[in-house]
């Protein structure tokens, strides 16, 4: 009786000891696969596409932000908004509240834009008239409004964001937006960089901005950018040395 007792007992041991193998075996395929897996976008670049000349409107990978997260109807990537939303809930939870004012221009956009403001500073000379634009507009085909990646938020006056409410805004984004892989691409000249003026509203969702900005530098030339009012002093301003290129260190530095 007694071995009997001891043999029942040895046997619901071994299954159990099996089972348990079993489960935990199952659990690591099951976490090693979820650890896998990763929302990568599918790089299709184009000259036209980093140059703004494409109907994003159109494009399966943009996407319209809803309107209570956006000022006017804006569209960024498909990638780039959802890592907003993770963003804005974020911030929402430190009484934060951010709100989009600009996401992608196309060309045509830009250049609307671009010509207005050239035709605003028609007194001064060509030169001249286009370094006032750039101090905070981009050239048509020059600008990373084109691909979806950068926003512009809650503001477009750096004042804003220096008291009260507008800082406690800026305060957060430089604690945490790079937690959600966004950065500030236009930051003081402090330290030598080049191109526009320190922009604290101007975001860039790096994880796709670097690859395309990678593509820009390898297949653009000043020879690309035209179309459009003042493109001939394009070469003589280094358009996409100093201003393409004029980004801060951390961004060049980013992996």
């Amino acid at each position: 009786m007694n071995l009997s007792i001891a043999l029942f007992s040895l046997l619901m041991s071994l299954l159990t000891f099996n089972w348990n193998d079993e489960k935990i075996s199952t659990v690591e395929i099951i976490k090693n696969e979820t650890d896998s897996i990763k929302p990568i976008e599918e790089l299709n670049l184009t000259k036209a596409f980093v140059l703004g000349k494409f109907n994003y409107k159109t494009d399966s990978t943009f996407i319209k932000v809803n309107v209570q997260h956006a000022a006017k109807t804006v569209y960024l990537k498909k990638v780039v908004y959802a890592a907003f939303l993770e963003m804005h809930k974020a911030a929402q939870k430190d009484d934060i509240q951010l709100v989009i004012l600009s996401g992608t221009r196309n060309f045509d956009e830009q250049k609307a834009i671009w010509e207005r403001k050239w035709m605003t500073y028609s007194n001064l000379e060509p030169l001249q008239r286009a370094r006032k634009i750039l101090e905070y507009s981009s050239m048509p085909s020059s600008s990373r409004h084109h691909w979806g990646t950068d926003l512009d938020l809650n503001s477009l006056s750096n004042s804003y964001f220096s008291s009260e409410k507008g800082k406690a805004i800026y305060d957060w984004l430089i604690l945490n937006a790079n937690d959600f892989g966004f950065y500030q691409v236009y930051t003081t000249k402090e330290k030598g960089r080049t191109g526009y003026n320190l922009e604290k509203w101007h975001w860039s969702y790096l994880p796709l901005a670097n690859q395309y900005l990678e593509f820009y530098n390898s297949n653009i030339t000043i020879d690309d950018i035209n179309g459009f009012k003042g493109f001939e002093i394009a070469k003589e301003l280094h358009i996409i040395e100093d201003y393409v290129n004029g980004i801060s260190q951390q961004v060049k530095e980013y992996n």
